[in-house]
């Protein structure tokens, strides 16, 4: 693997950098393309959901991937991980993940990650979207969303531009190495391990993931997997 982030092709205003990304794709855009933009106007998120970021505030990227169809069932974990590595590069913070792939620092989400695939075509796009900047968050989102600059004040000055960096690197490093590496690196920031869950359906204890990355719970009825879905910390009490 090398070679990631070229061409890179950057937007001031762009629909949604993973839609310039499949774009590309379907022209022939070769493995590494990288969009990027300083604002999205439909950003989305996992569930069809927006994601809201001001101008200049978050790193808003969507990379190309080809040729590694056996990795897109981990595609999630390994850009969860990335993610993590990348913002601990950036500030002296520690990230975790919440299955499969949201990342969060004291139950705060930095980063959403969003993964399309066209495996008959041969490529993936992997679609980040990391709060860096932002000190103030909207509505709904106050004490629940959280950024670089707010969990590290006194670090210095941290870019969507230095994240870009240090995600690409991670993202190389992590893409070229064993499937087993990328697990066992999730599950030492398994954000839900032990903990009460519940998801449409069901409710038990997270007990980790399996080798194809899905979510295991254990519940009155006995051990169950959880291949996509929405999980939620469960109520107690």
């Amino acid at each position: 693997m090398s070679g990631l982030g070229r061409p890179r092709v950057h937007h001031r205003t762009v629909d949604s950098t993973n839609e310039r990304a499949k774009a590309l794709a379907g022209s022939g855009a070769p493995h590494g393309t990288v969009v990027t933009a300083d604002a999205q106007a439909a950003g989305r998120g996992r569930q069809g959901r927006a994601w809201i970021a001001r101008s200049g505030g978050a790193l808003l990227m969507s990379l190309l991937i080809r040729g590694l169809e056996e990795r897109h069932a981990i595609l999630p974990l390994t850009a969860a991980v990335s993610v993590c590595e990348a913002a601990e590069a950036c500030a002296p913070v520690t990230c975790a993940i919440k299955w499969p792939n949201d990342v969060w620092i004291e139950r705060r989400k930095l980063a959403g990650i969003l993964i399309e695939v066209r495996p008959q075509e041969g490529w993936a796009v992997v679609g980040v979207g990391l709060n860096v900047c932002e000190r103030e968050f909207p509505g709904e989102l106050k004490g629940a969303a959280t950024s670089l600059a707010l969990e590290s004040p006194g670090a210095g000055a941290q870019s969507p531009e230095q994240a870009l960096g240090e995600l690409l690197i991670c993202l190389e490093r992590r893409l070229a190495e064993p499937a087993a590496k990328v697990l066992e690196a999730w599950r030492g920031r398994d954000a839900l391990y032990g903990r009460q869950i519940a998801w449409n359906g069901g409710e038990g204890t997270a007990a980790g993931i399996d080798d194809s990355g899905d979510l295991l719970a254990d519940t009155v009825q006995g051990r169950v997997a959880l291949e996509a879905g929405e999980v939620h910390l469960a109520r107690v009490g």
